[in-house]
């Protein structure tokens, strides 16, 4: 009886263990991934899709000026090698190439009080990052600092020692290019005002927006004031005296300062160590909602209580996808891309439903989710793919929000950020978006609507943002010379009347279906049979001397391509691919022509044009091992777990994009074509959840079988032909297994 009773003690045991030390998908996550090598990533906190977000800022020290020589250091607030903390910010981008946000720095410090941040600023260590959650230790005051967030607010605990403890709030430094705030003390608890931001790559001023903010802390402060470039101000606004018995009012400060390097500063003192929490409400609308997206979210919860929920709903956004086999490194790289690929684009608006509507200068109002900052140049390639399998309802709402500008601006947005459109990049890659994702099978949006928005940018010819030399294109089938970044943008322009021929075709509209398609196939009047690549042309017709294909590399400006050289732009035609390869002389040319590109380090990991080339090899009957042996060295070589992790920008989770997809072991090699190509998946086995509302099956159950080379496709049992399959043949499968040999 005894064996029996000790051995039933010893089952529950090992049963309870099983289950604490059962890990999540959070428990993989690491965000110091991508903050170095120029990934323009952040470790700090956000929720899933979130406003709100806190990173420590480290480019504005001593040691990093001037920041206008790297811009690694313009990009992002955070670089992991810098040291020099100067407080941690509230909004921030992840993954941009250019500056901006990077604002609300709270900074805990002690003793005397201190406003210029390069005389308060620290060092700091025993840095700690995960999926909702951010801490470390600031070496000058003896801190410990940690960080959460919900949607739309940051939440900070600061654990001071013994002394004078400070908590500073600097609206003076951020990453925009917009300068102008205003802070006003409330009360001993409370802080609200507005930052001035915009200018997204160095555009006009007058795209410049405020974004407010509420501030409120867990204890009152003993003194409080407001500074000035960074003096103490000395207003002649009203002031506050006194203690009514209710309220602790203002003593010897002023209540509101306005200007550029300003900022305020609560101040306590504790005869024995004390921790405070501050929590920052943030809002595009309006203070009132600022303070309402606090009260709402984060009201009556402690620190512990908002971290909690975060992870929670990091775990279950991430559990969408479940992988087995692997090493832990491979798990921590793919659940930290998925991480990345889930933060942009991220919600605008307000608790309430409130958001500022683009160009109208109105508010609007939503039931959903209204989306922003859209880098379509970049994601259009793979990761809205990515969503409308995975995570369509978010797909939908962004499609939603999409249209929603079209009905404020009059056009659908290519570069949108926070209501302002900065009309960075080429293209007209939201057409490319919104048929990728119908033609997915994601229909409950205005498809009506949607295509008149896509005609007009493809078709209107004077005042045209989104296809400037729409003429030339139409009239001679290419940009010319006189346009910058001729041959890229006819590409670019190339593969949205692709993605509107399909959705013609879907729609019944065949003629614009035969028009459309035509127009798509442009792209071979800039064909040099000699080299085998494009190259421009001037208004004459004639070739553009003298030519260099290699000119361009490294993001350096050249005649006829954007951001890349001819060799790097040679293979962008996804959506023609046979057509292609009849250009190169057959498959063998094509293959030699591809194959060239990687041999003579031509090809860039880092950069959008060539991301699906590795897959090109696919199209070639018996050389898809190279895309095979392509795709695992270079996931082997430019995602790692560490800070350097990230081939270069992460361009709002495109890089991250590529992994997961270069991870489960098939791509959605041609945007716009509902289809993938199949490549080997790295884990043994990888489960999709499928949302019910779009798609009939529960789940996709990817496995892998054996080592080497992909040997045989199986589609629920089947032998399947070739490399590629259609989006609804993977949907509607249960299982997909590749057989190695």
């Amino acid at each position: 009886m005894k064996q029996f009773r000790s051995l039933f003690i010893l089952l529950i045991f090992c049963g309870n263990f099983s289950v604490v030390a059962q890990e999540e998908p959070t428990d993989y996550v690491n965000p110091i991934i991508g903050t170095s090598n120029y990934g323009a990533t952040y470790p700090g906190p956000i929720a899933p899709r979130g406003m709100a977000s806190i990173s420590p800022f480290n480019v504005a020290g001593p040691q990093n000026l001037p920041l206008e020589k790297d811009s690694q250091w313009l990009s992002n607030p955070y670089v992991h090698e810098n040291t020099f903390l100067t407080g941690f910010s509230h909004v921030n981008l992840s993954g941009v190439g250019c500056p901006e946000l990077g604002v609300l720095l709270l900074m805990p410090t002690t003793g005397e009080l201190e406003t210029d941040h390069l005389k308060y600023g620290s060092t700091y260590r025993n840095e700690l990052a995960k999926a909702g959650y951010y801490s470390t230790q600031i070496d000058e005051y003896d801190v410990r600092a940690e960080f959460t967030a919900s949607t739309r607010v940051g939440v900070s605990k600061f654990s001071f020692p013994k002394g004078q403890a400070n908590v500073l709030l600097n609206l003076g430094v951020g990453l925009t290019n917009e300068e102008g705030a205003m802070v006003q003390i409330v009360s001993d608890t409370e802080i609200q005002g507005m930052r001035s931001v915009g200018s997204f790559c160095y555009n006009s001023p007058e795209a410049a927006y405020p974004v407010y903010f509420v501030a409120k802390f867990s204890k009152p402060a003993d003194n409080f004031g407001v500074w000035k470039k960074p003096a103490f101000y000395e207003g002649v606004e009203a002031q506050w005296m006194g203690y009514n018995g209710k309220t602790r009012l203002m003593e010897k400060s002023t209540k509101m300062v306005v200007g550029d390097s300003i900022g305020s500063y609560f101040t306590y003192n504790f005869d024995k160590p004390e921790t405070i929490e501050v929590k920052i409400g943030v809002s595009y609308v309006s203070i009132e909602n600022a303070r309402e997206n606090l009260e709402q979210e984060t009201g009556g919860k402690s620190f512990e209580d908002v971290y909690k929920e975060t992870h929670n709903a990091w775990n279950e956004t991430l559990s969408k996808i479940k992988v087995e086999g692997g090493t832990k490194e491979d798990k921590t790289i793919f659940y930290t891309a998925l991480y990345h690929t889930q933060i942009h684009p991220n919600t605008l608006n307000d608790w309430n439903g409130d958001y500022p509507e683009i160009k109208t200068g109105k508010i609007g109002n939503t039931k959903g989710t209204r989306y922003t900052v859209f880098s379509l140049w970049d994601t259009y390639r793979n990761v809205h793919q990515l969503l409308s399998l995975v995570y369509p309802k978010q797909q939908s709402n962004m499609i939603k929000s999409m249209l929603e500008m079209y009905d404020e601006n009059g056009w659908l947005p290519k570069w949108e950020l926070n209501s302002t459109e900065t009309f960075t990049m080429v293209g007209d890659p939201a057409s490319i978006v919104i048929a990728d994702t119908y033609l997915k099978g994601i229909q409950d949006f205005d498809v009506e609507k949607a295509y008149e928005a896509m005609l007009k940018s493809a078709d209107q010819l004077e005042n045209n943002p989104l296809r400037p030399g729409l003429k030339d294109y139409i009239e001679k089938g290419y940009l010319t010379t006189d346009h910058g970044g001729s041959v890229s943008t006819t590409q670019e322009y190339n593969a949205a009347d692709h993605a509107i021929a399909l959705l013609a075709n879907a729609l019944g509209e065949k003629d614009d279906y035969k028009r459309f398609r035509h127009r798509s196939l442009s792209y071979k009047k800039l064909f040099d049979k000699d080299l085998k690549m494009l190259r421009p042309r001037l208004q004459n017709g004639e070739w553009y001397e003298p030519f260099d294909p290699n000119e361009g590399a490294n993001f350096a400006e050249n005649v006829g391509f954007i951001e890349g050289n001819a060799w790097q732009y040679s293979f962008m035609i996804p959506h023609d691919v046979p057509g292609l390869i009849k250009l190169m002389g057959g498959n063998k040319g094509f293959t030699d022509q591809l194959q060239k590109i990687f041999d003579t380090e031509q090809f860039d990991m880092a950069n959008e044009p060539g991301i699906a080339y590795p897959y090109l090899f696919n199209y070639v009957k018996g050389e898809e091992w190279r895309s095979q042996k392509m795709v695992e060295e270079l996931l082997r070589k430019h995602f790692k777990n560490t800070a350097d992790g990230l081939p270069g920008n992460d361009d709002t989770g495109t890089m991250s994009a590529w992994a997961v997809y270069a991870m489960m072991g098939f791509y959605p090699v041609s945007p716009g074509d509902p289809k993938y190509t199949i490549t080997k998946p790295l884990f043994d086995k990888i489960t999709i959840q499928l949302d019910s509302k779009y798609y009939k099956n529960k789940e996709l159950v990817i496995e892998k079988v054996g080592k080497g080379r992909i040997k045989q496709i199986l589609i629920n049992g089947k032998k399947h032909k070739g490399y590629f399959v259609s989006h609804d043949e993977l949907v509607n499968a249960k299982t997909l297994k590749v057989i190695l040999e």
